[in-house]
């Protein structure tokens, strides 16, 4: 399944440009899914092998804590807690986030060819897509599997303790989130699955696009296209737009510097694209395969400077706003606003950190081997 996940700073129009190029997919016979969080439908009508799913938080919100809350009825009753009603309930914030990664999820156990995702603005977008990870780690940390082995005991030891030990149903709903989160988690790095930026050529949009493109590199995730939005005529008589037109001209000779073939023009229209045809108009590629994986490679220097070198690509990454923090056996790398922990390959892991520095939009991490934890040459 190739899945195409498009973001881009807020007004550039990136919900055009997914339905536009889901609608490109489904013209050239790949079995296409939509998802947007705009409930109506941008293309406006029934296309062949072409499926739009808009996200309902608020019904999914009201299931999910309805459904909690009825496993839970036990002890909510011996605290005396009055029951929710379905009327009564509102969505919370996260309940977006939560709906979309459940799209996603239900997306990766589908039989789609082309999946196309209308994420939120970045940086939104590149929190959503770091979720699964997070939360994950969190439930691993509060709620160890391995604790579940002890179910036999807890009585046992809630006796001894004197206090009650947490129930079965705490550990089977950690489980069972595992289970979703992680689902989500596979389609977000599956190989088929890459990022696509969608930017007005400009000033704010080049800052947009090089804070976006190291957040995304930071998750390990990889963008395969930059569509540069709402790309005015250059050969326009009107002189009124003879300066908004010099200065895409200067952002688009830079980002073809950059991403090259990766730079996916699209025209300005004259007005809002609406329905079918004007999406057609936009004439969006349909998309091709997805690039290799995003690699972070482990050098082996110790002959040389006696040290392992860690790669990791960080492109747009600014030095001064680089942090590194090693916790057991966890980085936390931060770039910017962006921040996440990583857990360090097996090899370094018996390693200290030894340095760190940024070349060639690459952060370079330098270990060496602790004498305590390293195997010894005899």
């Amino acid at each position: 399944m190739r899945t195409l996940l498009l973001t881009g700073p807020g007004g550039s129009g990136r919900t055009t440009v997914a339905a536009a190029t889901a609608l490109s997919a489904a013209r050239e016979g790949h079995r296409t899914l939509l998802i947007s969080a705009d409930r109506a439908d941008p293309l406006g009508a029934d296309h062949a092998n072409l499926t739009v799913r808009g996200l309902a938080p608020g019904d999914e919100f009201r299931d999910d804590l309805l459904a909690l809350q009825d496993r839970a009825s036990s002890a909510l009753d011996l605290l005396g807690a009055g029951r929710l009603e379905d009327e009564e309930l509102t969505p919370l914030p996260g309940s977006d986030e939560l709906a979309l990664l459940r799209a996603l999820r239900d997306a990766g156990q589908s039989a789609y060819d082309t999946v196309v995702v209308d994420l939120p603005p970045a940086p939104r977008a590149l929190a959503v897509l770091a979720l699964p990870e997070q939360l994950r780690r969190y439930l691993r940390r509060l709620l160890p599997p391995e604790r579940q082995a002890a179910r036999a005991l807890r009585p046992m030891l809630g006796r001894i303790a004197g206090v009650p030990m947490p129930s079965a149903w705490l550990y089977e709903t950690a489980a069972r989130w595992d289970t979703e989160l992680a689902a989500a988690q596979a389609v977000i790095e599956a190989p088929g699955t890459t990022v696509r930026l969608v930017a007005e050529p400009g000033p704010a949009g080049a800052d947009a696009v090089r804070a976006a493109v190291t957040g995304l590199a930071l998750q390990g995730l990889r963008t395969d296209a930059l569509h540069a939005n709402r790309v005015l005529p250059a050969d326009t008589a009107d002189t009124w737009f003879a300066g908004l037109i010099a200065q895409q001209r200067k952002t688009l000779d830079a980002w073809r510097e950059t991403y090259g073939e990766d730079l996916l023009p699209l025209p300005h229209l004259g007005r809002d694209p609406r329905g079918a045809d004007d999406l057609a108009a936009l004439a969006v590629p349909v998309p091709a395969g997805a690039p290799e994986p995003v690699r972070w490679p482990v050098v082996d220097a110790l002959a040389d400077d006696g040290v392992l070198v860690w790669h990791i690509p960080l492109p747009g990454a600014v030095r001064e706003e680089l942090g590194l923090i090693r916790r057991g056996d966890e980085l936390v790398v931060t770039a910017g606003p962006f921040r996440r922990m990583v857990t360090l390959p097996s090899a370094l892991r018996r390693c200290t950190v030894a340095g760190a520095g940024l070349r060639e939009g690459e952060l370079r991490v330098r270990f060496a081997p602790d004498p305590d934890l390293w195997p010894q040459t005899p």
